[in-house]
């Protein structure tokens, strides 16, 4: 949990995004980030931030499109050591799960203190 029971939290989506769409599996290739506010443990607001192309700027430009967005939690299914260190590095927490399929029920759960931090053990090869 953040300061102030906030979290702004970034949910890679497919599609246009939104609260009801599709996760996406791979963050650095999602459409969208689907951009969650939740404050005390209720989610209050959502937008849409768009995903400029992964060679612009390689495995780093999410960590620096995020945190310019002030997002300060992350949900992946999978993801490389570098960019899992930049996203440390600038303070974003970042979660892991792979079973929930939609942003909403991906934010309710994060809301709700039910996913856990990812394990560094986790992090995807040939990244």
């Amino acid at each position: 949990m953040t300061d102030n029971g906030r979290i702004v939290l970034a949910v890679p989506s497919n599609g246009k995004g939104g609260m009801d769409a599709e996760r996406s599996g791979h963050f650095g290739r999602c459409d969208c980030f689907t951009v969650v506010d939740i404050e005390d443990g209720a989610i209050v607001g959502s937008r849409i931030v768009a995903n400029p192309p992964h060679e612009d700027g390689g495995c780093l430009r999410p960590v620096n499109l995020l945190a310019g967005e002030g997002v300060n939690a992350l949900v992946v299914a999978g993801i490389g050591g570098r960019p899992l260190a930049g996203f440390n590095d600038v303070g974003i927490t970042v979660y892991f799960d792979t079973q929930i399929p939609q942003v909403r029920g991906v934010a309710e759960q994060v809301a709700a203190g039910s996913i856990e931090v990812i394990d560094p053990s986790y992090v995807c090869g040939g990244h």
